[in-house]
Parts: structure tokens; C-alpha cells; sequence
């Protein structure tokens, strides 16, 4: 797919330069961000930064972070977005592999990255340098090799050490052709940026499809339900991603039903989405569509279709248009159960600096392993049955945490629940319930216990139950399993 792509602020402001690209503190029009990245770009080469060096940033969400976005797509600079959440010493320690030359930081982070540029010897420079570099003169636009490194992305470290994922122009418009081909986006679409831009949800779904697109994205620092309900409220929002995690934390919000959720296209990753959520927002006349991805993947890579989000709940949908997907043992197209496997344009081509992982993620044919077990049904729909590396065995049986958590799910006390395996004399390993209850509810273990007796083999049953204030999560809001399950020993 294209050896070599336009460059994309600059292709985009000509064809729609006096459109609304970004609101933040002040509103961005296309020809202006490209503008501005043009002359970021010519900034960071005359501070002595060149093609394959590496940029760090540090900060919150803001248009900013765009601008230099497409600044590293002009010059070949390679962004590294760090985890703002993170201390020092481990974002010295994320850094230590891919050794970047400098650091680019916002107001409310200049403490820390103070710090980080001084213990690793980084040339710092802030926001406000960025901004007088973005009213230079900037070069003209040339091609972008497709396949070069634009940005990398550390993941989770939810198993170990994280890695820096490559990021490229050629990953980039396959994400953004699946999304436009799987929801219908378009120029007239506003989305809203909220995630962290550190992850690839807070790039990618759904603000730079959007932005190639034509249409605008409103940014806000960070996640904050009450803003974004009040800009679903007014009509800002055409286009929505959340995780799970945000739909709890509207459904618990007065203001949720407040929302014409008609008039907003829904999705949502991460995890599956629970039924009792699905109904719900479906009760609201809202339509969420779950789907399938990861960092790797760019990350859209299967999502349901709408006519089916209520009938085939649990679903993750079909692979799109430029994403190839296999379940290891399994014949094309048929039904069965194994480790889902992709390849295809949007797929990363490795791990940055890091050849050993890249072989080892990669199978001998060259399709990504996720290390995720999948089930495809008749239609040709799939369904998410756990990670590899959370499935215990009980007794000789094989548990998938995310079975049981269906079934708790459905407990009207129950507002999220997280199953792990701990260590049995007897069994081997049991499940342990992590529990979040909805507000003014109370449970009782043994009671518990009973009700998901009626609905699961007595193996997959918890033996522990554990009512929490809350998870230990990662930026995206996912579970760190492998926290809950040293918190538990």
C-alpha cells in the first residue's frame, strides 16, 4: 500500500485550508495547523534535530501535540509521546531504549521534565518555543516514505518492560480508511479528544482519521465526564470512542440522559463493552458498536456492524477493509476458536530498537501474534474470549477470567468486576472477583457465590470475593491484571 504518501496537514489545508480542524484554547483552521507545523518543523532543524532522531513530548492534550504531529511527518523526526502520569525514574527507564536528543514539554510539566532532561542529558524546550518556532517560514512539502517511523507508542508494560511500538504515515491512513469506511466519517464529523495522547486511542480514534477526514476534533486536556457530556449535550459530538470504563462513568452521571445519543456514532475498545451497558445506552437511543485492536494493529481493526449491536452482544465484530485477521488452527472463515493473528497495511512493522521482540511477535509467514483468544461464530463474527496470559487452570480445568466477568456483570449490585487466578493448595489456582460496587450497594460473598453457581460450572465459580475503592488501571483505563494479582498474594 503507496511507498510513499503526500504530506497530510499539507494535502489537507488544500483542500479545505479555512475549515475547522481543532478547538482547544483557540480554534485552528487547516491552513493554520499546517502553517504552524511547517514552521515547527523548520524550528526543530535549525535546533539541530534530523531525520530518524528522536522527539520526547510531555503533556496534556492539547492542539500542540498535533503540530508537532505533523512537524515529524515533515522532517523525519520520530515523536515519543510519554506518560504524564508516570514519575520520573520510570520514564527514564521507557526512554533508556529508543534514546532520544530532546524534550518538548507543556506549562504543567515542566518540573518533571526538568528533571528528566537533566538526568538524561536532553535539550529541553517548552510550549512557548514551540510556538514562536511555529510562526517561521517552513520547507516546502515533500512525499513521506509510507513505511518510515513517524511516531512510537510504549505499551502498557501490563506484561513486563513496555516497548516502543513503530507508528507510520502507512498505519496511519489504513486506521483511517477502516474508521471511514466502518462508520461513514466524514468532513461534516466533530469528535472530541480526550484520551491520552501517549496511547493510541487519543490519536487515533478518533481525531487524526477525522482530521484526514476534513472534519474537527475539540480537545480537552484530559478526561472529564462532565465536559464531555455537556459538548454531547450541545451537539458537538458526531463521532464518539470510549472504554468501558467512560461508559460506567456516564451511566452514573445525571446528565446522561440529557444526550440526543441518536445523533452520535459510539464506539467503543479496550474490552467488550457489558451487556448491561449496551442496554442501557440502547435504551437511550444510543447504538454502541464494541470493536478490536491494539496498539500494534493502528489500532481499528474489527468493529461491529450497527443493525447487529443489539442482537449480537458480546460481539467485536468483523475485520475491516485493510485489516486481515486468522485464528491460529482454524480454517479462513470458519468457525472455531484460537489465537487471533493479523496482517495487513495497518500493522507495525516491529518494535523500535528492538529486533528480539519484533521476531518473537511476529509468526514465521508474518502475521502479528497477540496473544489473544478469539472464537469466530457462523456469521463470521468475533468474539473476545480472554488474553493467554490471564487464562488459569483449576482443578484441571481452563478458566478465562473474561467468561466469569460476563456473568458478574449482570449483577445488579455490580458495576465492574476484574477475575484473576491465585494460587490453591486443593486446586491449583482459583478465581479471585475483584468487585467495584454500584453506589449504595452491598453484597454479600457467600450470596454472591450462590448466584454464579445458577449460572457457571462450579470451577469457574470465584472463591474469593474482593470489594474494591477501585482497580489499578493503565492510561487507556484497562485493568492491570498482574497488579491486582500481587495485591491479592
Amino acid at each position: 500500500m503507496f511507498d510513499t504518501i503526500p504530506d497530510m496537514a499539507a494535502s489537507r489545508a488544500a483542500l479545505s485550508p479555512g475549515a475547522l480542524a481543532f478547538r482547544c484554547r483557540r480554534d485552528w483552521t487547516f491552513a493554520e495547523v499546517d502553517a504552524a507545523a511547517s514552521g515547527i518543523a523548520a524550528g526543530l532543524t535549525a535546533s539541530g534535530l534530523a531525520e530518524g532522531d528522536r522527539l520526547a513530548i510531555l503533556c496534556h492534550n492539547a492542539a500542540e501535540f498535533f503540530l508537532t504531529l505533523f512537524a515529524c511527518q515533515k522532517t523525519g523526526i520520530i515523536l515519543c509521546p510519554l506518560n504524564w502520569r508516570q514519575p520520573a525514574p520510570e520514564l527514564l527507564d521507557t526512554l533508556a531504549p529508543v534514546a532520544p536528543r530532546a524534550l518538548l514539554h507543556d506549562a504543567a510539566h515542566a518540573g518533571l521534565a526538568a528533571e528528566i532532561a537533566r538526568a538524561a542529558s536532553l535539550e529541553r524546550h517548552d510550549f512557548a518555543r514551540l510556538m514562536e518556532w511555529a510562526a517561521l517560514p517552513g520547507p516546502a512539502p515533500v512525499p513521506v516514505p509510507a513505511g518510515r517511523p513517524w511516531y512510537l507508542l510504549f505499551t502498557s508494560g501490563t506484561t513486563g518492560r513496555p516497548k516502543a511500538v513503530i507508528q507510520t504515515a502507512r498505519m496511519a491512513w489504513a486506521n483511517a480508511l477502516n474508521a471511514m469506511q466502518a462508520t461513514g466519517l466524514g468532513a461534516a464529523d466533530r469528535s472530541v479528544n480526550y484520551l491520552p495522547l501517549f496511547h493510541t486511542a487519543g490519536i487515533n480514534l478518533f481525531t487524526l482519521p477525522i482530521f484526514l477526514a476534513g472534519g474537527s476534533s475539540t480537545i480537552l486536556p484530559k478526561f472529564d465526564a462532565a465536559a464531555l457530556l455537556a459538548l454531547c449535550r450541545a451537539g458537538e459530538v458526531s463521532q464518539f470512542f470510549g472504554v468501558p470504563a467512560i461508559y460506567r462513568a456516564f451511566s452514573l452521571d445525571e446528565g446522561v440522559g440529557e444526550v440526543d445519543w441518536s445523533a452520535i456514532r459510539c464506539g467503543c475498545g479496550g474490552a467488550p463493552l457489558p451487556e448491561p451497558l449496551i442496554r442501557l445506552f440502547a435504551g437511550l437511543g444510543a447504538r454502541v458498536l464494541n470493536g478490536y485492536g491494539m496498539t500494534e494493529t493502528g489500532p481499528m481493526g474489527t468493529l461491529m456492524d450497527p443493525a447487529s449491536a443489539e442482537t449480537k452482544i458480546g460481539s467485536v465484530g468483523k475485520a475491516q477493509m485493510l485489516s486481515e485477521l486468522r485464528l491460529d488452527g482454524v480454517a479462513p472463515g470458519a468457525e472455531g476458536t484460537g489465537e487471533i493473528q493479523w496482517r495487513g497495511p495497518s500493522i507495525t512493522p516491529g518494535y523500535y530498537g528492538d529486533r528480539a521482540a519484533t521476531e518473537a511477535a511476529f509468526t514465521a509467514d508474518g502475521w502479528l501474534r497477540t496473544g489473544d483468544i478469539g472464537r469466530r461464530d457462523a456469521d463470521g463474527d468475533l468474539y473476545l474470549i480472554d488474553r493467554l496470559k490471564d487464562m488459569f487452570i483449576s482443578g484441571g480445568e481452563n478458566v478465562y477470567p473474561a467468561e466469569v466477568e460476563r456473568v458478574l456483570h449482570d449483577h445488579p449490585a455490580i458495576l465492574e468486576a476484574a477475575v484473576v487466578g491465585v494460587p490453591d493448595d486443593r486446586w491449583g489456582e482459583t478465581g479471585a472477583a475483584c468487585l467495584l460496587l454500584r453506589p449504595g450497594a452491598t453484597l454479600e460473598a457467600a450470596a454472591l457465590r450462590d448466584w454464579c453457581r445458577a449460572r457457571l460450572a462450579a470451577y469457574k465459580v470465584p472463591a474469593r470475593i474482593e470489594v474494591m475503592d477501585d482497580f489499578p488501571r493503565t492510561a487507556a483505563g484497562k485493568v492491570r491484571k498482574a497488579d491486582l494479582r500481587e495485591r491479592l498474594a
